[in-house]
């Protein structure tokens, strides 16, 4: 089985893929060698669906999340859908952060700066886009990042501080319990302050 590594550049507009020799492990340019997205997108992250050939791309500049669909054979990404990360009703400045879905791979999660939200939305089963369900306000500013916890059942969010200096409610991890029918997001009501987190790393012991 061939494999192949995926790049977003923010920069160049561009989600780079590269073949990856298993046994060298050097890279070599796929063909084709990227994807091109929408100009001034700045797509930033890439998560893949577990069981279908399915990428899902968070734009951090324009605030939106690509849904793409992925040839296993010859990685190349075709881009089948675009939707915002952020709520029609929301009007002043975001730029998104992280993705992830579920390893159900019936919900996609992706984090908004500007909104501080965690945006929610359901997979179709048959051809893997999105539909928004709902978005769940991370009770902090700058959402950078976010992650599931092993067993899926608790998401962490990253609210890092990026020049909110003068906030109350920054450079916190906060929990959320996720719904197992829906993925909608309840706060646990505990609240970890910390400096400025920017990743979270579960290990197995």
């Amino acid at each position: 089985m061939t494999l192949f590594l995926a790049v977003p550049d923010k920069g160049l507009d561009r989600v780079f893929v590269f073949r990856l020799d298993a046994a060298s492990g050097k890279l070599t340019p796929n063909d084709p060698p990227f994807v091109a997205t929408r100009a001034g997108a700045g797509p930033r992250h890439i998560a893949f669906h577990p069981q279908m050939p399915l990428a899902y791309v968070i734009n951090e500049l324009d605030s939106s999340v690509t849904t793409y669909r992925f040839n296993a054979q010859r990685g190349a990404l075709q881009p089948i859908q675009i939707l915002p990360s952020i709520p029609a009703s929301y009007t002043a400045n975001n730029t998104g952060a992280e993705i992830a879905v579920a390893p159900s791979g019936r919900v996609v999660y992706a984090s908004n700066r500007g909104d501080d939200s965690i945006a929610i939305f359901a997979v179709d089963q048959r051809d893997g886009t999105l539909t928004p369900v709902n978005w769940a306000p991370t009770q902090a500013k700058s959402p950078r990042f976010f992650c599931l916890d092993p067993a899926a059942k608790i998401l962490y969010a990253a609210n890092a501080d990026e020049g909110y200096s003068q906030q109350q409610n920054t450079d916190t991890i906060v929990p959320f319990s996720i719904n197992q029918a829906n993925g909608t997001l309840t706060p646990t009501g505990q609240v970890i302050k910390t400096s400025s987190p920017c990743t979270i790393v579960f290990a197995s012991v």
